[in-house]
């Protein structure tokens, strides 16, 4: 008789026993993205390298979303990637420069790294510490100066910072 775990929203086990020896067969019924992320890694200039390949999965394993450094790595500590909090950051600043994410800092200690990398803005729940979207087409910018010379403007971040209304 097979069992089906729910491991996570994104990984599905089904685990059975080996009638012979009693031990615990495991299959994914969700096929890995390794190799499509692989491919991505290597189109993108960087080496993919086990704990790359790995961080990857947990960050575009899904929908698109924000996440800080601290929360990875608890992510990947879940998920038993044995890695530190340094190649976390290193990873995710290399992520950005490879265009992969988008870093989103909401003051000088603490950035978010979006994996949705189009032009858009956000709201910053200050009591919530999270990052949520603001479509781009819900702010205009307007009147902006003109670049110092030899220079192009090539994004404008707007971080808008919420907090629930005391009574």
């Amino acid at each position: 008789m097979a069992e089906v775990k729910v491991i996570s929203s994104k990984l599905i086990r089904l685990v059975a026993k080996d009638q012979m020896t009693d031990r615990s067969l495991t299959a994914r019924t969700v096929p890995s993205r390794r190799p499509c992320l692989t491919a991505v890694l290597r189109m993108a200039g960087l080496r993919p390298t086990r704990q790359r390949v790995a961080l990857a999965e947990l960050l575009f394993g899904g929908a698109h979303r924000h996440v800080s450094a601290e929360q990875l790595h608890a992510e990947a500590a879940s998920a038993r990637v044995n890695v530190s909090l340094a190649t976390i950051y290193n990873s995710l600043h290399q992520f950005r420069e490879a265009g992969l994410l988008r870093e989103v800092a909401v003051d000088a200690s603490r950035s978010y790294f979006d994996t949705d990398t189009s032009d858009h803005h956000h709201f910053y729940l200050e009591d919530e510490q999270r990052v949520i979207d603001i479509p781009a087409s819900s702010i205009v910018i307007q009147n902006l100066p003109e670049p110092p010379r030899g220079m192009d403007i090539t994004h404008v971040d707007v971080v808008v910072r919420v907090r629930k209304v005391r009574s």
